[in-house]
């Protein structure tokens, strides 16, 4: 869906899924800082929008996903994955639970990808009180800072779709996806599709303690999750990147990145910050080391832990403890 918003005053459409929303608003920079000081909203009104109600649907989701949503707090912002038997993620979706019997959990995950998650859990059901419903063209979803609450993922709201340019005006000035982006990004937080491939397991990618819940029951994928965080180092890790700010550009998500004329791993989003520079996210091999300079797209980039690639070795010794 296109937003209205893109009829505000500066208003520049951004490119490939992120196309019905504003890139900008003029100045970029000036909204990440705005942004970073607490003040406006960022239009992300493209985002698939799932209403799952029922008197099961807590307890259901808690055993279909890495998520422990027993004891949900109403109003609480959660993440929670969804992955294959091989632990590899499948589905991540975002939200908030209204309470009660008769509420419902509201999720958002990355645009186009709703109709594939509800349909997947609408297999799930079997003989569970849930129902699953497609909330898009109702409810769009924004972000600000002034929402924020500590948590992973938080700062995320549902707002009437019929009430966008109202809530827009009184919310303070818009920042586009450009400066979210770019603050994203330097949080080393991933978008499913994009930093990720269908071979991410939630080790790789920083979802840790974020979005999987490690001392839950079992739920599909479990194994891997378990066996990589207790015995083992994630076969790759997210890892922010600093690039070469000398040339104009940035590199394509899924560019190969290069160790010398190796292929170590690939590119996923990548924005310009306003105190950091160009920046990236990007999958590499676990066994690169962490001070070596890469390259993607002719560009020189210099690596910062997001994913530790000897997270197993801190792991164990707790365990034996």
């Amino acid at each position: 869906m296109t937003s209205p918003l893109l009829g505000l005053p500066g208003a520049v459409a951004g490119d490939g899924i992120d196309a019905p929303v504003a890139a900008h608003y003029g100045s970029f920079h000036g909204e990440q800082r705005a942004l970073e000081n607490g003040e406006g909203f960022v239009d992300q009104s493209h985002r698939d929008v799932l209403r799952i109600a029922g008197p099961d649907r807590l307890r259901w989701l808690h055993d279909l996903t890495t998520q422990h949503l027993l004891d949900l707090v109403p109003g609480t912002p959660v993440a929670a994955l969804i992955l294959s038997p091989q632990g590899h993620v499948e589905h991540a979706m975002y939200g908030m639970d209204s309470g009660g019997e008769d509420g419902a959990l509201t999720v958002h995950t990355e645009p186009g990808r709703g109709a594939a998650l509800a349909d997947f859990l609408l297999k799930m059901r079997f003989l569970n009180q849930v129902e699953v419903e497609d909330a898009t063209a109702e409810l769009a979803v924004t972000w600000r800072p002034s929402a924020r609450t500590g948590v992973p993922y938080d700062g995320y709201e549902l707002v009437p779709r019929d009430r966008l340019e109202a809530y827009a005006a009184a919310a303070g000035p818009p920042a586009g996806l450009w400066a979210f982006e770019a603050l994203r990004i330097a949080r080393g937080e991933p978008r499913l599709g994009l930093d990720t491939d269908h071979r991410t397991i939630p080790n790789e990618a920083g979802w840790i303690n974020n979005a999987v819940h490690l001392d839950k029951g079992c739920y599909r994928g479990q194994e891997t999750v378990a066996r990589v965080h207790t015995l083992g180092r994630p076969p790759r890790r997210l890892t922010l990147l600093h690039l070469d700010g000398s040339e104009n550009r940035l590199p394509a998500v899924g560019s190969e990145l290069l160790l010398g004329d190796k292929v170590v791993g690939f590119v996923g989003t990548s924005a310009r910050h306003h105190e950091l520079g160009p920046i990236a996210l990007a999958m590499v091999k676990r066994n690169v080391p962490i001070d070596v300079q890469l390259s993607v797209d002719g560009l020189p980039a210099a690596q910062e832990i997001v994913v530790d690639p000897e997270v197993g070795l801190h792991v164990r010794p707790m365990l034996r403890g």
